[in-house]
This record gives structure tokens, sequence and C-alpha cells, in this order.
């Protein structure tokens, strides 16, 4: 008897310390500084492009080795959008765009992760944008793992998209004089994330 419980009371401390030494979950920070979140949309006989300034977002890690146990999440304040004229930005933020007041935030967070092969992935999750959220499915490019010349753990992901800006409620438009619309629906997306490796305790 005391034998087996001696048994049992080292299996239990031996799985206690595996359990301790075997790593978490590693979570990845969006650096802001070196990513990008840039868009472009038709106008009139020509293309107008911009940039969002605030934006967060995290990609978890489990598994090195099996991506699609990986999960993201990615936020984007309305209200920073930037296309370099003050007049249209205004316009934008407004309730005949995104109504930044009202719905401050644009937000994705993935549900499923499928690798494609040579560092590519189909990413589906919930887009929220102008109230409305619905279900998409983003081709993403994984730019591989690096350190930094401080000693951080980096990861890039890139990813190149079109949303129909009427699916979320965004229908703002004007007849042209001559027939035709002055914006068009598709909006062209461009994302590049340079993400840093959190810290334990961070």
């Amino acid at each position: 008897m005391i034998r087996r419980t001696a048994f049992v009371a080292a299996a239990f401390f031996a799985a206690l310390a595996a359990t301790a030494q075997a790593p978490g979950p590693e979570l990845f920070k969006v650096d802001p500084v070196h990513s990008r979140v840039g868009f472009r949309i038709r106008h009139i006989v020509g293309k107008v492009s911009g940039t969002f300034a605030e934006f967060s977002g995290t990609v978890t890690v489990p598994d090195r080795a099996a991506a699609e146990l990986a999960s993201a999440s990615f936020t984007i304040k309305a209200a920073s959008i930037d296309t370099a004229n003050g007049d249209r930005d205004k316009h934008l933020r407004s309730p005949d765009f995104f109504d930044a007041e009202r719905f401050p935030e644009i937000a994705f967070a993935s549900t499923k992760i499928v690798a494609k092969g040579d560092g590519r992935y189909e990413v589906t999750g919930k887009f929220t944008m102008h109230g409305v959220t619905r279900e998409i499915t983003l081709p993403v490019a994984f730019n591989g793992f690096a350190k930094d010349p401080w000693g951080n753990e980096r990861a890039g992901f890139s990813l190149q998209g079109t949303l129909n800006r009427k699916d979320y409620g965004i229908v703002w438009n004007k007849t042209l004089d001559q027939g035709g619309l002055m914006l068009g629906e598709e909006v062209e997306i461009t994302i590049d994330l340079e993400t840093v490796k959190a810290k334990p305790g961070k």
C-alpha cells in the first residue's frame, strides 16, 4: 500500500513538473509603428486611397507547427481614417459613411484558419463595420518569424482583399451628370502587420 501511494505521488509530481515546463501559447501584439492598414476605392474615373492611423491586434499561437490552432483579433479606430484631405476625411467620419461617433470601431475576430501551403492561409472570422457583422474569409500570407536587434521576436503577416461597402450599410453615393455613380462599391484593402511577441506577464 505504501509503495502504491508513493508511486501515485511520484506520478502526480512528475505530471505537475511537466505541465509547469510545457510552453504556453505565444502572444504576438501588432506593432503599429511598423504596420499599415490601407484601402482604395474607385472615384469617377480614378481611385482614391487612404489609411487608418489607429489600430491594434493580437495573434495567439499555441503551436507553431499547427497554424490552424492559432487565432487573431484586430481592431481599427474608424475616426482615424486619413485620405490626405481634411474635408473628405470629415465626410467619411460622418453618418454618410462610417458614422464614427456611433460606430467607433471596425473589428475582426478569427474563427477558423486553413493552411493553403507555401506560407499562405485562409482566415475566416467575424468582421464588424458600421454596426454590421458578417463572416468573411481573408487570404493571409505569413512572412515568418525573426528576432530584431534588441532580442524581441517578431512575426509578420500580409493580406490583400476586397469588401463591398454596401454589405455593411455604407451606401452613400452621387449620380454624375453624364450618368454613372461617383463612388465604387468594392473597396480594396491592403494590410501589412509586424507583430512583437509579448513578454511573460504582459
